[in-house]
């Protein structure tokens, strides 16, 4: 299949932590629908349990190369369901968008990345959400943190040229039957 048919069935869930992204993931899950597992709490599990350095607060620069391997490594894995529609829990872009807010230098290879992985044109973004927030283990973030993560995540996709579609603040199932609809895929 090529890049073109895969970008029309690939979709990105984004914004900042504690947004609902997972949650709404989960239910695509179990709604039949190929899913991705989101990266930075995949790398923080790992890398603690192995006492790894590539952790937000201690090397962000590694942290973010990992992000970016991982993101690449579930599109490929993404193009075995043949004509499935797929839904990420973030994307390639999001690396750029936490290299940014890192004050990190944005490397060639990442921007290379965002155009050789792309998306369907439409990009779910959940927006801030402080009644759902909460911290854990994984998401040390501060909600001000996540704001401007949130911020920083559409200017990424808007300048890559997507067009953001603001999730409701709604339960699982209104999201759910919302992104399907946007998606037209209900």
């Amino acid at each position: 299949m090529d890049k073109q048919n895969d970008s029309d069935r690939f979709f990105v869930l984004t914004g900042g932590p504690g947004s609902g992204k997972t949650t709404l993931i989960e239910a695509l899950r179990h709604a039949g629908f190929a899913t991705s597992v989101e990266a930075g709490r995949g790398i923080i599990r790992d890398q603690s349990a192995i006492g790894g350095s590539a952790l937000p607060w201690r090397d962000r620069a590694l942290f973010a190369e990992l992000m970016l391997a991982w993101e690449m490594r579930s599109y490929q894995i993404a193009r075995q369901q043949t004509g499935r529609p797929v839904f990420f829990d973030r994307g390639v872009p999001d690396t750029i968008g936490y290299l940014r807010l890192s004050g990190l230098p944005l490397p060639e290879h990442a921007n290379a990345a965002a155009g050789r992985f792309r998306y369907h044109q439409r990009v779910f973004v959940a927006p801030l959400w402080p009644e759902i927030f909460a911290q854990d283990e994984e998401r040390k973030q501060t909600l001000e943190e996540a704001e401007r993560t949130h911020h920083a995540l559409v200017g990424v996709y808007t300048e890559l040229g997507y067009e953001t579609v603001p999730l409701p603040l709604a339960t699982v199932e209104e999201r759910l039957r919302f992104v399907l609809i946007e998606a037209g895929l209900a």
